[in-house]
């Protein structure tokens, strides 16, 4: 599989890579064998680059991926987690989790500070069983962005002088602060979740270029918005930015399949190949729960849609005109 470098970085990731979301009970319980299985599954395929954070599952999805990378090579992939939530012990009793499928065994507190963020390191090179991170991102800052970026990002910045990690960033949904991060920092790299995609492209009014200006690498997450890009036809149970999609984003996802369809080309393959076509774009990070999702990922991964589809999804009104029409 292809491989990019994150910016000005050392880093190099498959351009498909793993989400560890799912694989801490994301939206439906999910036991270990059955994540074991998804995580053997993108190996076999040639996914080398699997991201996860402490949020996913309080703490799930980092055990989880770590049980299975202990089995291969370290040198033969690149891991990436996430910093800002701190996983503090409590009695559950009886409780789920708010977020995720798994018992509430820990609280999250939020910190972005050097000394909160450097225990989060440790506390995830615990969980995960490894001795480094290849790439560590600020999550979901937007509502402490202030402290991210005072102190969150110089304390990342710290960590990579020192070695202890190779790349580092910012995983949001808000373009704007991710803007300001590209322009006022030194990062390496910025996940977007849900806004470089084939139904929401406005990161192309200002991330985009200005990572494109800089040199900064971007990975596109949540690609398929939650699910309603995922099938060929989304179906009207399907979501949209974690809640139930609405008619009017159906009916344009069914717009925007038509004309995929006309070009031989499923939504999901489309949703996939959309964002790598930007120049800026390193690669996309897409949640997986099962080996049969994994390898039907790996299948869309792979299709080669027509030039002419973008062209003509830009002249139907669904694609934003600033979006690449034509590759390199």
């Amino acid at each position: 599989m292809k491989a990019k470098r994150l910016g000005r970085s050392a880093v190099e990731v498959t351009e498909l890579g793993f989400g560890g979301g799912p694989l801490g009970g994301l939206f439906a319980p999910l036991a270990d064998d059955a994540a074991a299985e998804a995580l053997a599954a993108a190996w076999e395929g040639g996914i080398r680059y699997f991201d996860t954070s402490p949020h996913y599952g309080i703490g799930h999805s980092e055990r989880r991926i770590g049980e299975f990378l202990r089995q291969v090579p370290r040198e033969q992939y690149v891991l990436s987690t996430k910093v800002g939530r701190l996983l503090l012990p409590q009695d559950p009793a009886g409780r789920m989790d708010e977020f995720f499928h798994v018992p509430a065994t820990h609280r999250r507190v939020w910190d972005f500070s050097r000394d909160g963020i450097r225990r989060s390191v440790e506390d995830s090179l615990t969980r995960l069983g490894v001795d480094r991170f290849d790439v560590l991102f600020l999550h979901d800052a937007e509502e402490h962005f202030e402290a991210a970026f005072r102190d969150g990002y110089p304390a990342l910045a710290e960590l990579r002088a020192e070695g202890v990690v190779g790349a580092i960033g910012a995983g949001m949904y808000d373009t704007g602060m991710l803007t300001r991060l590209v322009r006022e920092t030194d990062i390496d790299v910025v996940m977007l979740s849900g806004y470089y995609t084939l139904l929401h492209q406005s990161a192309l009014d200002e991330l985009l270029p200005a990572c494109a200006e800089r040199g900064i690498s971007i990975l596109a997450a949540s690609i398929f918005n939650s699910g309603v890009l995922a099938t060929p036809r989304p179906g009207p149970d399907a979501r949209f930015e974690y809640r139930p999609a609405s008619a009017e984003v159906l009916e344009r996802a069914h717009r925007i399949a038509d004309v995929c369809e006309d070009h031989g080309v499923t939504l999901p393959e489309a949703a996939m190949a959309f964002p790598l076509r930007h120049p800026a774009v390193a690669g996309i990070v897409v949640g997986m729960r099962s080996a049969e999702e994994v390898r039907r990922n790996l299948a869309a991964s792979t299709s080669q849609a027509p030039e002419r589809l973008w062209s003509d999804l830009v002249a139907a009104g669904l694609v934003d005109e600033r979006a690449p029409q034509a590759t390199a």
